[in-house]
Protein backbone atom coordinates (compact mmCIF):
# COMPACT_ATOMS: atom_id res chain seq x y z
CA UNK A 1 0.00 0.00 0.00
CA UNK A 2 1.51 3.27 -1.16
CA UNK A 3 0.64 6.86 -0.32
CA UNK A 4 -0.26 7.77 -3.91
CA UNK A 5 -2.73 4.87 -3.97
CA UNK A 6 -4.47 6.20 -0.87
CA UNK A 7 -4.47 9.71 -2.27
CA UNK A 8 -6.07 8.49 -5.50
CA UNK A 9 -8.66 6.48 -3.54
CA UNK A 10 -9.44 9.49 -1.35
CA UNK A 11 -9.83 11.79 -4.37
CA UNK A 12 -12.31 9.43 -6.03
CA UNK A 13 -14.23 8.93 -2.77
CA UNK A 14 -14.55 12.68 -2.17
CA UNK A 15 -15.39 13.72 -5.75
CA UNK A 16 -17.47 10.64 -6.60
CA UNK A 17 -15.91 10.61 -10.06
CA UNK A 18 -12.67 9.23 -11.52
CA UNK A 19 -12.34 12.08 -14.01
CA UNK A 20 -12.73 14.80 -11.35
CA UNK A 21 -10.34 12.90 -9.07
CA UNK A 22 -7.74 12.90 -11.87
CA UNK A 23 -8.17 16.68 -12.31
CA UNK A 24 -7.74 17.25 -8.58
CA UNK A 25 -4.57 15.15 -8.47
CA UNK A 26 -3.17 16.61 -11.70
CA UNK A 27 -2.84 13.24 -13.42
CA UNK A 28 -4.66 11.33 -16.14
CA UNK A 29 -7.84 9.39 -15.45
CA UNK A 30 -6.09 6.17 -16.44
CA UNK A 31 -3.44 6.83 -13.77
CA UNK A 32 -6.12 7.27 -11.10
CA UNK A 33 -7.80 4.06 -12.24
CA UNK A 34 -4.51 2.10 -12.07
CA UNK A 35 -3.77 3.43 -8.58
CA UNK A 36 -7.21 2.40 -7.28
CA UNK A 37 -7.06 -1.00 -8.98
CA UNK A 38 -3.59 -1.60 -7.52
CA UNK A 39 -4.86 -0.66 -4.06
CA UNK A 40 -7.82 -3.04 -4.45
CA UNK A 41 -5.43 -5.81 -5.45
CA UNK A 42 -3.33 -5.11 -2.35
CA UNK A 43 -6.25 -5.17 0.12
CA UNK A 44 -8.05 -7.96 -1.73
CA UNK A 45 -11.44 -6.26 -1.86
CA UNK A 46 -13.37 -3.91 -4.18
CA UNK A 47 -13.52 -0.35 -2.91
CA UNK A 48 -16.00 1.18 -5.37
CA UNK A 49 -19.20 0.17 -7.14
CA UNK A 50 -18.44 0.86 -10.78
CA UNK A 51 -21.95 0.57 -12.19
CA UNK A 52 -23.81 3.88 -12.34
CA UNK A 53 -22.45 6.48 -9.93
CA UNK A 54 -19.10 5.78 -8.30
CA UNK A 55 -19.99 4.81 -4.74
CA UNK A 56 -17.97 3.25 -1.97
CA UNK A 57 -18.40 -0.40 -1.14
CA UNK A 58 -18.57 -1.54 2.48
CA UNK A 59 -14.80 -2.14 2.36
CA UNK A 60 -14.23 1.27 0.78
CA UNK A 61 -16.29 2.94 3.47
CA UNK A 62 -14.16 1.28 6.18
CA UNK A 63 -10.93 2.29 4.47
CA UNK A 64 -12.04 5.90 3.98
CA UNK A 65 -11.61 6.86 7.66
CA UNK A 66 -8.09 5.45 7.80
CA UNK A 67 -7.09 6.89 4.43
CA UNK A 68 -8.07 10.37 5.61
CA UNK A 69 -5.99 10.02 8.78
CA UNK A 70 -2.94 8.68 6.93
CA UNK A 71 -3.07 11.45 4.31
CA UNK A 72 -3.54 14.10 6.99
CA UNK A 73 -0.56 12.78 8.95
CA UNK A 74 1.56 12.79 5.83
CA UNK A 75 0.45 16.33 4.96
CA UNK A 76 1.39 17.52 8.46
CA UNK A 77 4.78 15.80 8.28
CA UNK A 78 5.42 17.27 4.84
CA UNK A 79 4.54 20.76 6.10
CA UNK A 80 6.83 20.43 9.13
CA UNK A 81 9.74 19.43 6.91
CA UNK A 82 9.00 22.32 4.56
CA UNK A 83 8.90 24.72 7.48
CA UNK A 84 12.19 23.33 8.78
CA UNK A 85 13.88 23.94 5.44
CA UNK A 86 12.35 27.43 5.32
CA UNK A 87 13.80 28.28 8.73
CA UNK A 88 10.49 28.10 10.60
CA UNK A 89 12.01 26.22 13.54
CA UNK A 90 10.05 26.50 16.80
CA UNK A 91 13.07 26.32 19.13
CA UNK A 92 16.84 26.19 19.17
CA UNK A 93 18.70 24.50 22.04
CA UNK A 94 22.22 25.54 22.98
CA UNK A 95 24.49 24.12 25.68
CA UNK A 96 27.62 25.92 26.75
CA UNK A 97 30.37 25.85 29.32
CA UNK A 98 29.89 28.32 32.22
CA UNK A 99 32.19 31.02 30.81
CA UNK A 100 30.38 30.95 27.46
CA UNK A 101 26.93 31.14 29.04
CA UNK A 102 27.95 33.94 31.40
CA UNK A 103 29.96 36.22 29.12
CA UNK A 104 29.86 35.27 25.45
CA UNK A 105 26.32 34.08 24.72
CA UNK A 106 24.14 36.99 26.00
CA UNK A 107 24.88 39.44 23.13
CA UNK A 108 24.67 36.59 20.61
CA UNK A 109 21.27 35.53 21.92
CA UNK A 110 19.99 39.10 21.71
CA UNK A 111 21.09 39.52 18.10
CA UNK A 112 19.77 36.11 17.09
CA UNK A 113 16.36 36.86 18.62
CA UNK A 114 16.04 39.96 16.46
CA UNK A 115 16.75 37.94 13.32
CA UNK A 116 14.51 35.01 14.33
CA UNK A 117 11.89 36.38 16.76
CA UNK A 118 9.68 33.29 16.44
CA UNK A 119 12.39 30.81 17.43
CA UNK A 120 12.42 30.09 21.15
CA UNK A 121 15.95 29.84 22.53
CA UNK A 122 16.79 27.31 25.23
CA UNK A 123 20.22 27.68 26.83
CA UNK A 124 21.73 25.24 29.31
CA UNK A 125 25.02 25.38 31.20
CA UNK A 126 26.76 22.01 30.95
CA UNK A 127 30.23 20.58 31.20
CA UNK A 128 31.96 20.03 27.87
CA UNK A 129 31.83 16.25 27.81
CA UNK A 130 28.18 16.16 28.88
CA UNK A 131 27.20 18.80 26.31
CA UNK A 132 28.82 16.86 23.47
CA UNK A 133 27.06 13.67 24.51
CA UNK A 134 23.61 15.26 24.57
CA UNK A 135 24.35 16.88 21.21
CA UNK A 136 25.11 13.46 19.77
CA UNK A 137 21.89 12.14 21.32
CA UNK A 138 19.90 14.88 19.57
CA UNK A 139 18.80 16.69 22.73
CA UNK A 140 20.47 20.00 21.78
CA UNK A 141 21.37 21.71 18.51
CA UNK A 142 24.65 23.49 19.30
CA UNK A 143 27.39 23.10 21.90
CA UNK A 144 30.04 25.69 22.81
CA UNK A 145 32.58 23.68 24.73
CA UNK A 146 36.16 22.73 25.38
CA UNK A 147 37.23 20.47 22.54
CA UNK A 148 37.37 16.76 23.21
CA UNK A 149 38.67 14.98 20.06
CA UNK A 150 37.35 11.65 21.33
CA UNK A 151 33.80 13.05 21.15
CA UNK A 152 34.10 15.37 18.14
CA UNK A 153 36.07 13.18 15.73
CA UNK A 154 33.07 11.48 14.06
CA UNK A 155 32.08 12.55 10.54
CA UNK A 156 28.64 13.74 11.69
CA UNK A 157 30.18 16.44 13.91
CA UNK A 158 30.81 19.93 12.52
CA UNK A 159 33.49 21.64 14.61
CA UNK A 160 34.74 25.24 14.42
CA UNK A 161 37.56 26.51 16.61
CA UNK A 162 36.64 29.72 18.42
CA UNK A 163 39.74 30.49 20.49
CA UNK A 164 42.44 29.07 22.73
CA UNK A 165 43.11 30.30 26.26
CA UNK A 166 45.53 29.73 29.12
CA UNK A 167 44.68 28.02 32.38
CA UNK A 168 45.76 30.20 35.31
CA UNK A 169 45.79 29.96 39.09
CA UNK A 170 43.30 31.88 41.23
CA UNK A 171 44.20 32.36 44.90
CA UNK A 172 43.55 34.70 47.79
CA UNK A 173 46.04 37.53 48.34
CA UNK A 174 46.91 36.10 51.76
CA UNK A 175 47.56 32.55 50.50
CA UNK A 176 51.06 31.25 51.24
CA UNK A 177 51.77 30.65 47.54
CA UNK A 178 51.53 34.40 46.88
CA UNK A 179 54.89 34.84 48.60
CA UNK A 180 56.67 32.92 45.83
CA UNK A 181 57.99 35.05 42.96
CA UNK A 182 57.21 32.34 40.40
CA UNK A 183 55.00 29.28 40.60
CA UNK A 184 55.54 25.84 39.13
CA UNK A 185 53.28 22.83 38.88
CA UNK A 186 55.28 21.21 41.69
CA UNK A 187 54.19 24.03 43.99
CA UNK A 188 50.60 22.76 43.62
CA UNK A 189 51.41 19.19 44.65
CA UNK A 190 48.81 18.16 47.25
CA UNK A 191 47.61 21.77 47.70
CA UNK A 192 43.84 21.76 48.41
CA UNK A 193 41.99 22.94 45.31
CA UNK A 194 38.49 23.83 44.20
CA UNK A 195 37.86 22.04 40.90
CA UNK A 196 35.09 21.71 38.37
CA UNK A 197 32.59 18.91 38.81
CA UNK A 198 32.94 15.59 37.02
CA UNK A 199 31.83 15.89 33.38
CA UNK A 200 33.50 19.25 32.89
CA UNK A 201 36.36 19.03 30.42
CA UNK A 202 38.56 21.34 32.47
CA UNK A 203 38.62 18.89 35.37
CA UNK A 204 39.89 16.20 33.02
CA UNK A 205 42.45 18.57 31.48
CA UNK A 206 43.86 19.60 34.87
CA UNK A 207 43.91 16.04 36.19
CA UNK A 208 45.79 14.84 33.09
CA UNK A 209 48.39 17.58 33.59
CA UNK A 210 48.98 16.56 37.21
CA UNK A 211 49.30 12.92 36.14
CA UNK A 212 51.90 13.82 33.49
CA UNK A 213 53.88 15.76 36.10
CA UNK A 214 53.71 12.87 38.57
CA UNK A 215 51.90 15.10 41.06
CA UNK A 216 48.81 14.66 43.23
CA UNK A 217 45.77 16.82 42.54
CA UNK A 218 44.09 17.42 45.90
CA UNK A 219 40.50 18.06 44.76
CA UNK A 220 39.05 19.25 48.05
CA UNK A 221 35.84 20.76 46.62
CA UNK A 222 33.86 20.48 43.36
CA UNK A 223 32.08 23.55 41.93
CA UNK A 224 30.71 24.78 38.59
CA UNK A 225 30.17 28.56 38.76
CA UNK A 226 32.43 31.60 38.82
CA UNK A 227 30.74 33.10 41.88
CA UNK A 228 31.23 29.87 43.79
CA UNK A 229 34.93 29.71 42.89
CA UNK A 230 35.36 33.38 43.79
CA UNK A 231 33.69 32.98 47.18
CA UNK A 232 35.50 29.80 48.14
CA UNK A 233 38.98 30.94 47.08
CA UNK A 234 38.53 34.23 48.97
CA UNK A 235 38.40 32.26 52.20
CA UNK A 236 42.13 31.68 51.76
CA UNK A 237 42.67 27.92 52.07
CA UNK A 238 41.78 26.73 48.54
CA UNK A 239 43.19 27.65 45.15
CA UNK A 240 41.67 26.99 41.71
CA UNK A 241 43.00 26.46 38.20
CA UNK A 242 40.65 28.33 35.87
CA UNK A 243 40.59 29.57 32.24
CA UNK A 244 41.40 33.16 31.33
CA UNK A 245 37.87 34.05 30.22
CA UNK A 246 36.58 32.81 33.57
CA UNK A 247 38.93 35.19 35.36
CA UNK A 248 38.35 38.42 33.41
CA UNK A 249 35.99 39.89 36.02
CA UNK A 250 38.23 38.89 38.92
CA UNK A 251 41.40 40.75 37.91
CA UNK A 252 40.39 43.90 39.82
CA UNK A 253 39.17 42.15 42.98
CA UNK A 254 41.54 43.31 45.79
CA UNK A 255 41.06 40.06 47.73
CA UNK A 256 42.09 37.77 44.87
CA UNK A 257 45.08 37.38 42.61
CA UNK A 258 45.61 35.55 39.33
CA UNK A 259 49.00 33.93 38.72
CA UNK A 260 50.48 32.08 35.76
CA UNK A 261 52.38 28.83 36.15
CA UNK A 262 55.80 28.21 34.64
CA UNK A 263 56.20 25.77 31.76
CA UNK A 264 54.52 23.73 30.58
CA UNK A 265 51.77 26.24 29.81
CA UNK A 266 48.36 24.59 30.02
CA UNK A 267 45.74 25.77 27.52
CA UNK A 268 42.31 24.71 26.39
CA UNK A 269 40.66 25.00 22.96
CA UNK A 270 37.09 26.27 22.81
CA UNK A 271 34.99 25.11 19.88
CA UNK A 272 31.48 25.42 18.52
CA UNK A 273 29.99 22.06 17.61
CA UNK A 274 26.84 21.03 15.78
CA UNK A 275 25.98 18.15 13.45
CA UNK A 276 26.06 17.92 9.66
CA UNK A 277 22.26 17.64 9.40
CA UNK A 278 21.56 20.55 11.76
CA UNK A 279 23.95 22.97 10.03
CA UNK A 280 21.67 22.81 6.98
CA UNK A 281 18.75 24.33 8.93
CA UNK A 282 18.73 28.14 8.42
CA UNK A 283 18.33 29.30 12.08
CA UNK A 284 21.04 26.91 13.29
CA UNK A 285 23.34 27.87 10.43
CA UNK A 286 22.80 31.56 11.21
CA UNK A 287 23.42 31.06 14.94
CA UNK A 288 26.67 29.17 14.29
CA UNK A 289 28.02 31.86 11.95
CA UNK A 290 26.92 34.65 14.28
CA UNK A 291 28.43 33.02 17.38
CA UNK A 292 31.73 32.25 15.67
CA UNK A 293 32.04 35.78 14.32
CA UNK A 294 31.14 37.56 17.56
CA UNK A 295 33.19 35.35 19.88
CA UNK A 296 36.29 35.39 17.69
CA UNK A 297 36.11 39.19 17.59
CA UNK A 298 35.31 39.69 21.27
CA UNK A 299 37.66 37.26 23.04
CA UNK A 300 41.02 38.88 22.13
CA UNK A 301 39.69 42.31 23.12
CA UNK A 302 38.29 41.03 26.43
CA UNK A 303 41.51 39.27 27.41
CA UNK A 304 43.66 42.23 26.40
CA UNK A 305 41.56 44.70 28.42
CA UNK A 306 41.91 42.47 31.48
CA UNK A 307 45.69 42.75 31.48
Amino acid sequence: MRLEQLQAFLAVAETGNFQQAAQRCGVSQSTISRQVQSLEATVGISLFHRQGNTKLTVGGDRLLIHAKKICQIWSSAEQELFDLQAGKQTELCVAGIPSACAYQLPPILQKFSKAYPNVQLRVTTLGSDRALKVLKDGLIDIAIVMNNPFLTASSEMVVEKLYEEKIQLLLAVNHSLCRKESLTWKDLHNVPQAVFKDGYGLQRLVQDQFNRQGLRLNAALELNSLEAFRGVVKQGSLVALLPETFLVEITHDPDLIVRSLNEPCLTREIVLVTTSDRIQIPPIQYFCKLAAQMIQQEIPVALKSAL
